[in-house]
């Protein structure tokens, strides 16, 4: 079975949360950062920093991670990311150093 990866993408002020799932993040973020799907929601609010990520052996587990973050509260996924990333810094370096060696496949989410 796939890894599964759950992720908070925000945009340069911090404004807006995106809270994704994929079994490849490193491609996943670079989707975003180079707006592949020009009307998604990502695109339309410049959601290009990766500020947050979870890994999973499975990708099963990753979605159920995922709906539970979807239905926290904002206060809660900003209690998150400061938790984890005080600074609020774009963590796409990290994890392309962490898992850009990995391929799992294109995918398009």
């Amino acid at each position: 079975m796939k890894p599964g990866f759950v992720y908070i993408l925000t945009n340069k002020n911090n404004t807006t949360l995106y809270v994704g799932v994929t079994s490849n993040i490193v491609l996943r973020v670079r989707q975003h950062k180079e707006k592949h799907m020009l009307k998604a929601f990502t695109a339309k609010y410049n959601l290009e920093k990766l500020v947050y990520y979870e890994a999973f052996q499975m990708i099963g587990d990753a979605i159920g991670r995922e709906k539970q973050l979807k239905a926290g509260s904002r206060s809660k996924k900003v209690a998150l990311i400061n938790s984890n990333n005080p600074e609020w810094l774009d963590l796409y370096e990290e994890v392309k150093r962490a898992f850009g060696g990995f391929d799992y496949g294109d995918e398009e989410e």
